[in-house]
């Protein structure tokens, strides 16, 4: 089954992330794809674009292509970015049958819970970024750095309203797995409403990020991402030859 904010809790999702919180790490991708791309790029592909609250800053510099797993995502997408063009597919299956300058995998990519989907994400992103071009990873975690950690998101507009505890927990470190929780608490008018939704997400070890794109023909690099003001960490930064 479809995690909630995805499907049944899709309309809630700008309050959730709202774009404005992207602004930081999108000017971070936007950095390292202009400097790994030659010649200069001009369009990029996202895989797993969402909402497309990256897109709502990276448009203002390439012509963006969207694609996601979720038709509902893809709906809210349109509405922002009624410009770029949209795609569903699958970011392990996917194929346009032509190649971009530039390549975002932004966090969807934490939906791939083994190797083997890691690796046919890899190669999506390798057939659709042309030679000289360039593609970027950012998954949230990688096991080398995980801790639980839990954050209260919050966010008003109007009527509506969302507090929301955000849990994340590795109940068997052993596997290449961990889980997020979501308790949502959404208020409409006066009308008060509560549900969990649960995310089963991937974690590897930097290592097998490095040895996986650099199987499917990438030259890696590790880049620093400005997530906030102080904070940041490091991506993937992928060229192709």
């Amino acid at each position: 089954m479809r995690p909630l904010i995805y499907s049944q809790l899709v309309g809630w999702y700008r309050l959730l992330d709202p774009a404005r919180d992207h602004a930081d790490e999108t000017t971070s991708y936007r950095s390292a794809l202009e400097r790994a791309a030659t010649p200069p790029a001009e369009t990029l592909l996202e895989l797993g674009s969402g909402a497309g609250h990256n897109a709502v800053h990276l448009k203002q510099r390439f012509h963006c292509t969207l694609t996601d797993i979720s038709e509902e995502m893809l709906t809210l997408s349109r509405e922002l970015n009624p410009e770029c063009e949209h795609h569903l597919g699958d970011m392990r299956t996917l194929r346009l049958g032509r190649t971009f300058d530039t390549v975002l995998v932004h966090d969807a990519v934490m939906y791939m819970l083994t190797e083997q989907d890691l690796l046919a994400a890899a190669e999506t992103a390798f057939v659709h970024t042309r030679p000289g071009g360039a593609a970027l990873f950012a998954p949230d975690h990688i096991s080398d750095t995980f801790e639980e950690q839990t954050n209260l998101l919050e966010e008003n507009d109007g009527e509506r309203a969302l507090r929301c505890i955000e849990w994340s927990w590795d109940p068997d470190p052993s596997d290449t797995t961990f889980i997020t929780e979501y308790a949502f608490v959404v208020r409409e008018g006066t009308h008060v409403s509560a549900a969990h939704d649960r995310h089963v997400e991937g974690l590897f070890p930097k290592s097998v990020w490095l040895s996986l794109l650099t199987s499917v023909g990438f030259l890696v690099e590790m880049v620093e991402r400005q997530i906030s003001e102080d904070c940041c960490d490091e991506v993937f930064l992928c060229r192709r030859p």
